[in-house]
């Protein structure tokens, strides 16, 4: 099913109005989402120094736990358009229509502008898609890169393609590392295979392109760690998320290996309560990204025997190593990951499922005289309304007709496509568009009401708001602070008298009272609150020389002051020294501490 001129224009941009309104509609409804991140962006786009480490506050006590690419979009949008959810916001949505775009450019290239269609619309409906490309996370700016890098691979294993395009592979992939570090290389293994078995040039060649692939990657990633280990540690903020003030560690540990073995100092311990192939199907993930992973497997399946005859350059090939390579590993890491994993992450696999699904469920169709063509698309179908009536079904009362709707649909749709091949090109197509339609209704419903929900804290959820997973409740680490107006006036009363109006345990707690004071407060402990920064000296050496005004009590989920199962326990020294010299107030409910007024009397 091939269509060109005005009708595929039309049909494309319908697809990325429609994308751009999901992502970008009542956008300001969830106010500074993650306040960790908006926090983090309102500090540098008022301080340089913030902006490049990454830094949670202006006055750069210490940076947020990732390296800080996708914040630095953020920055910028910041110190145009000033700090208020949507500067902090549109950001994400236009990477979110962008990525769909560059997937639709890259499997038209292969498929036709009617799989590119479907690839687009699969990924876009995709519930998880329709959560991060309206929050701030810095999944969306990963994803945006590794699509532009997949098609940059892609158009480098063509006929005559220029070595350039492998590098602009790697840059992306290196650009990708810095705005959620080794999350980005979980495609390399697809793109370099698909490289070394699809690329026209000979083996030695081949191999060459390889080695500066690699080679653009490192240099891409590699400059930003190599500025901050040799950039003078007491003139830069702490790294969040080490235990040494070191990139390095943060790269292999908390955010490398240490995600994979559950191994993370300063992290949450081991988490892999649901480890296993079902994982992506379970309550936490399911919901997010499961609806039409089945659908892609055995479109992969179906490429695979399609084009085992196929030269070796064949660019279907091609196409189904990238992307199913990008698609079989990160599902199995994720899977199997021991360490700290949330169901967002997962809205890596939508590009992936979507061109899988674009490219595969296509060939199946031009294909469809055969019988176990036909009878494969009937099968994608079933499997995918069971699948769905299924993960409906978790969201008890909600939309009960839906359920109904997709099983008849399913059932009717997968019966048609088994005599599509005998049918007339008008009913053939009605059957096409009847499958496309009940494959995508329940992920899109899902998706919209995703949309329509407010979405705040650290780990945001998928569906309505009456049946979404919310592991933590208010405060604490997951959602920032929220500041009644007297605290507020009393912290932001003379705060350009201090380096940080307040301190507090944790970043998420920092970050509420800095995003309504407008002024820098102290992240004792960083995101977790087991970083030894600042240590008990180090603060006591600020309090003495009047740089903090305030302490905040405050609590972090995992153990007393944040004590986590691992990492540094300076934060709960900090606070019981706090606790021990210093007279409590309260103000709108909250114990805070005025630091400059001296010790109690003991």
């Amino acid at each position: 099913m091939r269509f060109d001129g005005w009708p595929h224009r039309a049909a494309l941009g319908a697809l990325l109005v429609s994308t751009a309104v999901l992502y970008l509609w009542d956008l300001s409804a969830s106010g500074w989402a993650n306040g960790f991140y908006s926090a983090a962006a309102q500090a540098g786009a008022s301080n340089w120094t913030a902006m490049l480490f990454g830094s949670s506050d202006a006055a750069n006590a210490i940076t947020v736990d990732k390296t800080p690419a996708a914040l630095w979009i953020m920055d910028v949008s910041v110190r145009i358009f000033g700090l208020n959810p949507w500067s902090i916001l549109v950001p994400q949505a236009l990477e979110g229509v962008a990525a769909v775009a560059v997937l639709y450019a890259a499997v038209r290239r292969v498929s036709g502008p009617a799989a590119a269609l479907l690839a687009g619309a699969v990924m876009a409906l995709t519930p998880v898609a329709a959560l991060m490309f309206r929050f701030n996370n810095p999944d969306a700016l990963l994803v945006l890169l590794l699509v532009i890098a997949a098609y940059c691979t892609q158009r480098a294993c063509e006929k005559d393609s220029s070595r350039w395009w492998l590098v602009g592979a790697g840059v992306a992939v290196g650009f990708g590392f810095l705005a959620k570090m080794m999350q980005a290389f979980l495609v390399l293994p697809g793109f370099v295979a698909a490289y070394a078995v699809a690329g026209h040039r000979p083996l030695r060649r081949r191999l060459l392109d390889i080695a500066v692939f690699a080679v653009a990657m490192v240099v891409s990633a590699g400059w930003y760690l190599l500025l901050v280990e040799v950039w003078p540690s007491d003139s830069r903020p702490y790294i969040g998320g080490s235990q040494h003030n070191s990139i390095l560690e943060l790269t292999l540990g908390y955010n490398g290996i240490g995600r994979l073995t559950g191994d993370e100092p300063g992290g949450l311990g081991n988490m892999n309560f649901d480890v296993g192939w079902a994982r992506l199907f379970g309550h936490a993930m399911g919901a997010d990204i499961a609806w039409l992973l089945p659908a892609a497997v055995i479109c992969l399946a179906a490429i695979a025997v399609s084009t085992r005859r196929a030269p070796r350059t064949d660019t279907t090939r091609a196409a189904s190593i990238i992307w199913g390579g990008w698609l079989l590993v990160t599902a199995v890491v994720f899977s199997l990951m021991n360490g700290i994993v949330h169901p967002y992450y997962t809205v890596a696999l939508a590009p992936a499922i979507g061109a899988v699904v674009g490219i595969g469920s296509t060939l199946l169709w031009r294909h469809r005289f055969c019988p176990p063509a036909a009878t494969a698309l009937a099968g994608i179908v079933l499997v995918t309304a069971v699948l769905a009536c299924v993960l409906l079904s978790r969201a008890d009362g909600w939309l009960p007709w839906l359920r109904a709707v997709v099983a008849v649909g399913g059932v009717a749709a997968a019966t048609l496509l088994l005599v599509s091949g005998q049918l007339g090109a008008t009913s053939a197509r009605a059957v096409a568009a009847l499958a496309v339609v009940v494959s995508l209704a329940a992920p899109a419903a899902y998706a919209v009401a995703t949309a329509a929900t407010p979405h705040t804290g650290a780990i945001p959820s998928v569906g309505p708001a009456r049946h979404r997973f919310s592991p933590m409740g208010p405060g604490g680490l997951l959602n920032a602070s929220t500041p009644g107006p007297g605290l507020t006036a009393t912290l932001a009363a003379d705060a350009d008298d201090y380096t940080w109006v307040a301190a507090a345990l944790g970043s998420n707690n920092a970050a509420g009272y800095q995003l309504a004071t407008g002024a820098p407060v102290m992240a004792v402990g960083g995101f977790n609150g087991t970083d030894p920064s600042p240590t008990l000296a180090e603060f006591q050496r600020y309090v003495a020389d009047n740089d903090i005004h305030y302490f905040i009590r405050g609590r972090l989920t995992f153990g007393r002051w944040g004590a986590a199962s691992s990492g540094s326990r300076e934060a709960t020294a900090i606070a019981d020294w706090v606790e021990t010299h210093f007279t409590p107030m309260t103000i709108d409910r909250a114990i805070i501490y005025d630091l400059t007024r001296g010790p109690k009397n003991s």
